[in-house]
């Protein structure tokens, strides 16, 4: 169903959106719906996530290729789940046979990178970009022979890499003459990193990528189960999102978990404002006025 937005005029102005928002600031929403949590935080047990079969297929296939000791790419659009099938799959490797490595990229030069990632193994981070190469990947060997414990690097937020950057990985991850494989990388970011994959220059490290997995938004019936989902999480008997309030919910976030925990977060506060029991379209309207752009 398409939903049909008031034209602007009829939206909260500045002034009434700051009033509203230093009224509801405030509100305890868990004691006004009977929650024992807070919902639509990031702040949940990662066995308790909403099991979207995108996302579980996506991250039973990482698995599966960090099992067989090879690496990855996960795309997905901003706000769509990524770093939470990163967490899971970090949750289901077995502590005991894997030291696991997470690095949020920002935009770095090759050598800034490998400081960054060297410090983040606990190996020396001093020297040029061809001795912090090496220290790295003596590090990962030794770390291999001597525990026998497998090591894998998480590379978040990778289409903010630099071509000559995202080449380095080839490197970290040739091993014995590329005889030995030591090292697993699952490089994720948004969907523009694909087209810097397609690079020529970068075709030995898409080569190595052994599997490509994808995220998407929610469709209609998902997003109405995750919400369903993630105020069963925080402990409500009952519905707190009317079906007109759902659709809205849909057609403003578009079906990005991120977008919808926003929106549905300020909407519990406004509706709490009002004394209601749930929230209605128009509160995720006037959230929408508040939270985004």
């Amino acid at each position: 169903m398409a939903l049909s937005c008031p034209p602007m005029a009829a939206f909260p102005t500045q002034t009434q959106t700051r009033s509203r928002f230093m009224h509801t600031s405030h509100i305890d929403i868990r004691a006004h719906f009977g929650l024992n949590a807070l919902p639509f935080t990031r702040e949940f047990p990662i066995n308790k996530r909403f099991k979207h079969d995108p996302a579980e297929q996506a991250l039973a296939a990482l698995r599966h290729t960090v099992e067989h000791r090879m690496s990855g790419v996960l795309m997905a659009p901003a706000g769509s789940g990524k770093t939470v099938v990163l967490r899971a799959l970090v949750d289901e490797l077995p502590e005991a046979r894997y030291r696991c490595t997470y690095v949020k990229v920002t935009s770095l030069g090759k050598r800034d990178f490998c400081r960054e990632l060297s410090k983040v193994i606990g190996c020396r981070s001093a020297g040029q970009y061809n001795t912090l190469v090496r220290n790295i990947q003596e590090h990962v060997s030794a770390s291999v022979t001597g525990d026998g414990i497998r090591p894998l690097f998480l590379i978040d937020e990778a289409h903010d890499m630099a071509p000559e950057v995202l080449a380095i990985l080839r490197i970290l991850t040739n091993f014995d003459m590329d005889s030995r494989l030591v090292l697993s990388v699952i490089v994720a970011g948004q969907p523009r990193l694909a087209s810097t994959l397609k690079r020529p220059e970068l075709a030995a490290v898409t080569g190595r990528m052994a599997h490509f997995a994808t995220l998407r938004n929610f469709g209609r019936q998902e997003l109405a189960d995750y919400v369903r989902h993630r105020l069963t999480l925080a402990g409500a008997r009952q519905p707190l999102f009317t079906d007109s309030a759902q659709d809205t919910l849909f057609e403003l976030g578009g079906g990005n978990p991120r977008a919808t925990d926003t929106l549905a977060f300020k909407a519990l506060h406004i509706a709490a404002a009002k004394k209601a029991s749930v929230v209605e379209a128009n509160d995720l309207l006037e959230a929408r006025a508040q939270v985004l752009p």
